[in-house]
């Protein structure tokens, strides 16, 4: 009996898993032989699932709790194994753990721009970034679309894969949203819900799912920036002369606070023979003699008439248009313009209603009345 015990004792009597890697998805159960004792103690905790394979075949699904390996609770395994229930010899098979907790903080992107068509800035080229969660939702389906023989699995050898399924739904997503640029900010979580939405029958093919997906950023390439940048400035400022004298200003400040360089040096000649030309007008004791009074100007020519601005309508989804002051002023008469009929011009930031413009709404309250009706016989 002694014999009999010792070698009862070198076969696997409990088999469990305890992971700290965090990216571990998948861990086989090591054994010389794949020897496991008939009525071992099978520990799955929560998080886990126990996948046994039987000659390269599935045989068992084991959620959390504590098992003993026997052929009432293998169904599967005791049939492909022919077992009778007075059975009780050690058998070979592969354990492989699963960890069916969140993988969190995996990063997607698009590593090219996309290229759609925006309402307002027409063709743009888009960037997106964000993070998404990962779980195992079928094992077994994990097990034989994923895994397959690997003693070992990361989730990092199906994030890759799992990005780019991520970006080519969302270049669909957003290419076929009409959501203009300008506004995808606000629409963020409704972008992230679709893209979620039309991923999830591929990622379920794989057995896994997506509890998470969050979009952190949608930009636009650099040099697009800085002319939206440039359009902001503006606005702000609101008269372009005074604009363009403070960028050069800016300029020449920037330039003469630089040691050594051209501009200072002119700048600094340019203030030497300003205060030389001054000391030259003042007299031996500082007094100034009197100079002739030139002569006066002629008044300066009337300034150009301005440029007539010409507007766009936005109708049933169409845009109509250019049209004159002139233009809608008839249209309003006639009833094809309204207060809140949605206009636009060079220099607007966006669509406005034509009753919100100071230089249209004059249209409304200068119009006539509709006519009488006719009189009656």
């Amino acid at each position: 009996m002694a014999i009999f015990d010792f070698l009862k004792g070198e076969f696997i009597d409990v088999i469990a898993w305890s992971d700290d890697t965090r990216d571990t998805m998948v861990w086989r159960f090591e054994r010389e032989g794949h020897a496991i004792k008939y009525g071992a103690k099978l520990t799955v905790r929560e998080g886990q699932s126990a996948v046994f394979i039987n000659e390269g075949q599935l045989a068992d699904v084991f959620t959390p709790g504590l098992y003993m390996l026997e052929t009432n609770n293998m169904p599967v395994l005791t049939t492909l194994q022919h077992w009778d229930h007075g059975f009780q010899s050690p058998f070979k098979a592969e354990v492989y753990f699963l960890s069916t907790t969140r993988f969190n903080d995996l990063k997607w992107g698009t590593k090219n721009p996309i290229i759609c068509r925006d309402p307002e800035f027409g063709p743009v080229r888009l960037r997106a970034y964000g993070t998404y969660s990962m779980r195992i939702k079928d094992p077994a389906k994990f097990m034989t679309e994923i895994v397959g023989t690997d003693g070992e699995f990361t989730s990092d050898e199906i994030s890759f894969q799992i990005r780019n399924i991520i970006v080519q739904e969302f270049s669909r997503v957003v290419a076929s949203s009409n959501v203009a640029v300008l506004d995808m900010a606000a629409n963020t979580a409704d972008l992230g819900k679709l893209v979620t939405n039309a991923i999830a029958p591929t990622i379920a093919a794989y057995g896994l799912e997506l509890p998470e997906f969050y979009i952190e950023n949608i930009s636009l390439p650099e040099e697009v920036e800085r002319a939206l940048d440039k359009r902001t400035s503006i606005g702000i400022v609101g008269d372009l002369n005074k604009y363009t004298q403070l960028s050069a200003a800016e300029a020449m400040t920037a330039a003469a606070a630089t040691p050594g360089s051209s501009m200072a040096a002119g700048l600094g000649a340019g203030m030497g023979m300003g205060m030389a030309a001054q000391m030259a007008q003042q007299g031996p004791w500082g007094a100034v003699p009197q100079q002739p009074q030139p002569a006066a100007a002629a008044p300066p020519p009337p300034p150009p008439p301005p440029v007539e601005k010409v507007w766009h309508i936005a109708e049933n989804g169409q845009t109509h248009g250019p049209y004159g002051r002139g233009h809608l002023g008839r249209m309003v008469a006639e009833g094809g313009l309204t207060r809140d009929t949605l206009v636009w011009t060079a220099g607007q930031d966006g669509w406005q209603k034509a009753g919100q413009i100071p230089e249209l709404a004059q249209l409304f309250t200068v119009a006539p009345p509709p006519p009488p009706p006719p009189p009656t016989a």
